[in-house]
This record gives structure tokens, C-alpha cells and sequence, in this order.
């Protein structure tokens, strides 16, 4: 079984709102546990990689008791890859998902749920309801607001708990930014709706932030100001943008490979799609230029420390 990549934290401290957080590493998504006198609900499931230690972490924290619902933010595959384990093993388990993307669930389409195109894995599963924005809903001991989250995915959701004032804000808000703004990379304009998603989460004014990625924080100002500062350099230069999520695409397979020949890397880089569709936006596609630009990013990526090269393979760090 693959690493972590960091060992998963549960956040105690927010055990008496009946909201556990198993931290994971950066190719897992972080799994919310909510239990109480209501339906207990795992919002999002991780990367597939990880199923079977999403599914033990869960079990663990159940201690015995059923799963009744499992939600995702989004379907972005390191939110809903363990879904099909989970529901392989609860078999009365209801999974909502955000209702843009319902049909392609139903249909099982990778290529319009976008694991094709960024050349990420999702095992199909199925759902029997959907996450109506501007809806509440029972999960374990409260109430739970559902909000849209335009932006990094059009069809994300965030929820809400306002009495408690805690956001499961998945990939609309990180501590220290947010997720790629995906339909940028399709040609469709999307950085006002990070911005109109931001402004959603400052009306909101939560305490604490349990992000998609990274660990819970308190306090939302700081935030949003570096959430804001990362999209206005975006705005004003799109190609850092698209340069920025080839990277990303690059790291995440590496996290699912661990290591990998560079000529067995290039032939990924060069045959999946939304690489290709970046690619012509900014350079010629011929293969010795897609080559240069390639090496060119694993030159970067070496550099920050998040790959090394050994012996003619490129392994994650």
C-alpha cells in the first residue's frame, strides 16, 4: 500500500461538535467524520490509492457503528476515489454528490468527470441523491448549510455550520490559497468566480476552516488576503496560472507513482489531454518542445525539493 505521504491527524479538539478531520497527505483529500444523534456522514473519500487506509481510519473512529451518508465537495478523483470502497463495504450507504455532474455519474463518464483528461484514476461508484445549493441538511449532531463554490471546480460546494460557525470549505479556501482554477485550463473564463466564492466564504465569517487539503485554521483574514493576492497575480497573468497547474499535475501523478522513468513521464505528459490543451496555449506542441518544456518544470520541481532524479528516474519527495 502506497504511503501517506504524512501521517493522518485527527484534529481533537473539535470532538465535542462531533467533527473529527483525518488530515491526509496532498494526494488524498481530507476525510471529515460528522457523528452525533443524526445521520453519521464522511464528507469526501480521498484519492483511490488510499481507500483501504481511508477505510481504516473510518472504521476506527466509528468504532463499530454504520456509515449512513457519504458526501463530496466535489468529484475531482482525490475527493471521490475511495468512494467505491466505501460503498463496496456499507452497503446501505447513501452517497450525495454536487448535482452539475449527477448525469455523468449515472452514466459513469470519465471523460466528462475529467479523470481522463488529467490522467488521474477514480473507480466508478454511484450515488442516490445530490447537494442542492441553498439546502440544509442533518449530519450528525447539527444542521449543515450547502453553498455552491464556483471556481476551482464549477460544480463544488462548500457547507456550513452556523452556529458552530465551522467550514468544510474543501477546495474554494486553503490556508495558504486555493485549488487550480480547472475551466481556466478548459478556456473558460472562472477566476470572478473564485473571486464571488471568496467573497461567499467572508460573508459567511467562520471561525475555524477544515480545508480540502492541509491542516484546520482559525481566524479568516489572513486567508482571504493570500487567497485574494494568489488570484489577482493569476488574473494578471494567466500563463503563471497554467504554468502552476502543470506542476501540480506532474506532483500528483508522482504522489500516485512514487517513481517513474522520465521517458514513461513524457509519454504521460505528452498523451494527456488537459496537458496538451495547456501546451498549445503557451507553446508549439512539437515533441522536442514538449520535451524542453517538461524538463524545464522537473528542473523546477527539483529545485523546490518536491522531486529528485536518480539513475534516469524521477522519484517524488
Amino acid at each position: 500500500m502506497p504511503p501517506l505521504h504524512d501521517k493522518p491527524t485527527v484534529i481533537s479538539n473539535l470532538a465535542e461538535k462531533g467533527v473529527t478531520v483525518f488530515e491526509r497527505g496532498w494526494l488524498s483529500s481530507n476525510n471529515i467524520l460528522l457523528q452525533g444523534d443524526g445521520p453519521s456522514a464522511l464528507v469526501d473519500s480521498g484519492y483511490c490509492t488510499h481507500a483501504q487506509q481511508t477505510l481504516a481510519l473510518l472504521r476506527d473512529d466509528l468504532h463499530g457503528r454504520p456509515l449512513d451518508l457519504l458526501l463530496n465537495t466535489h468529484l475531482h478523483s482525490d475527493h471521490c476515489g475511495g468512494n467505491a470502497q466505501l460503498q463496496s463495504v456499507f452497503p446501505h450507504l447513501h452517497t450525495l454528490i454536487p448535482p452539475g455532474q449527477a448525469a455523468s455519474v449515472a452514466t459513469w463518464d470519465p471523460v466528462a468527470l475529467t479523470y481522463v483528461p488529467t490522467g488521474q484514476s477514480c473507480p466508478p461508484f454511484i450515488h442516490q441523491g445530490v447537494l442542492s445549493p441553498g439546502t440544509s441538511m442533518r449530519l450528525g449532531r447539527d444542521t449543515w448549510e450547502i453553498h455552491a463554490a464556483k471556481g476551482h471546480d464549477p460544480h463544488s460546494v462548500v457547507l456550513f455550520q452556523r452556529e458552530s460557525r465551522i467550514l468544510i470549505s474543501a477546495d474554494a479556501l486553503w490556508e495558504n490559497g486555493f485549488g487550480i482554477v480547472f475551466p481556466e485550463l478548459e478556456g473558460i473564463d472562472a477566476f470572478n468566480e473564485v473571486s464571488d466564492t471568496l467573497d461567499l466564504i467572508e460573508r459567511l465569517a467562520p471561525n475555524i476552516i477544515i480545508p480540502g487539503h492541509g491542516s484546520v485554521f482559525e481566524g479568516i483574514t489572513g486567508a482571504l488576503q493570500r487567497a485574494r493576492s494568489r488570484l489577482d497575480q493569476f488574473t494578471r497573468h494567466p500563463a503563471k496560472h497554467r504554468r502552476h497547474a502543470l506542476k501540480v499535475l506532474i506532483k500528483f501523478k508522482l504522489l500516485e507513482w512514487q517513481s517513474v522513468s522520465i521517458q514513461e513521464l513524457f509519454d504521460w505528459y505528452r498523451n494527456t489531454p488537459y496537458i496538451a490543451s495547456i501546451e498549445q496555449r503557451s507553446n508549439p506542441t512539437a515533441e522536442h518542445l514538449l520535451r524542453e518544456s517538461l524538463d524545464t518544470l522537473i528542473s523546477e520541481l527539483i529545485a523546490s525539493h518536491a522531486l529528485r532524479i536518480e539513475s534516469g528516474y524521477i522519484y517524488n519527495v
